[in-house]
């Protein structure tokens, strides 16, 4: 039978608690590394990274609290409920990784570190399959601002030529510019057009317009910057 004074008792063995936290570090350092090998974002954090380590270890060290006290645990729950967090977390995979690390480190302070070990290996596999599944590439955005109405077929040619798929979603037309959007699904090697201005009829019948500036995507990757070219 549970006196009242058990209610306000914290029995804890500062053995299992060292381990605890010695398996909670070791799996948050596993957790961090997989971060950092499949981040593919735009800038690494390492501080994000520290905090998953250290978001494994908190966690871990309130179960262990949480399970020895029925006082504390109410307690936390009611601290907890009324915490709200500002950052945003932009990336989901950020976020699957932060709620990685809250379930391991609940599982390790729960005394079965076995179970967070086989679930962070899983997960492990999970994301490397589904890094390896082909997926369609996003189609891209093109913007061309060009002088004289007549470059709007001469652009749409090339563009086919070196697009797999491609659709005009805005023309503005004044007195004597043409603005487009293009949506199109690059190939291989593809030619992305910045400025292009002008142009004139050729002795063969087409209407050559000369591009300025231009750039040269591989597989998605910018190769570099195209010298100066007509696009007929």
């Amino acid at each position: 039978m549970i006196s009242f004074s058990d209610l306000f008792t914290i029995t804890m063995n500062p053995v299992q608690v060292i381990l605890t936290l010695i398996v909670g570090l070791l799996v948050g350092l596993y957790v961090w590394f997989i971060y950092k090998k499949t981040f593919s974002g735009v800038m690494y954090s390492r501080t994000y990274g520290m905090a998953l380590v250290m978001m494994t270890i908190v966690t871990a060290l309130m179960l262990m609290l949480i399970n020895n006290s029925l006082t504390l645990s109410l307690g936390m729950v009611g601290a907890l409920s009324i915490v709200r967090f500002r950052t945003a977390i932009k990336d989901p995979l950020d976020l699957m990784f932060l709620f990685w690390s809250i379930s391991v480190g609940i599982i390790c302070g729960a005394g079965m570190a076995q179970i967070a070990v086989i679930l962070s290996v899983g997960l492990t596999v999970g994301i490397l399959l589904l890094e390896k599944l082909p997926v369609a590439k996003a189609p891209m955005i093109l913007v061309v601002n060009a002088q004289g109405l007549e470059t709007e077929d001469a652009v749409c040619q090339a563009v086919a030529k070196y697009a797999k798929h491609y659709s005009v979603k805005s023309r503005n037309v004044s007195a004597q510019t043409l603005d487009l959007v293009l949506e199109l699904t690059a190939g291989r090697d593809t030619i992305v057009i910045n400025t292009a201005s002008g142009g004139d009829w050729t002795d063969e019948g087409n209407f050559a317009t000369p591009v300025q500036c231009a750039y040269l995507y591989r597989d998605g990757v910018l190769v570099g910057r195209l010298p100066e070219f007509h696009m007929t």
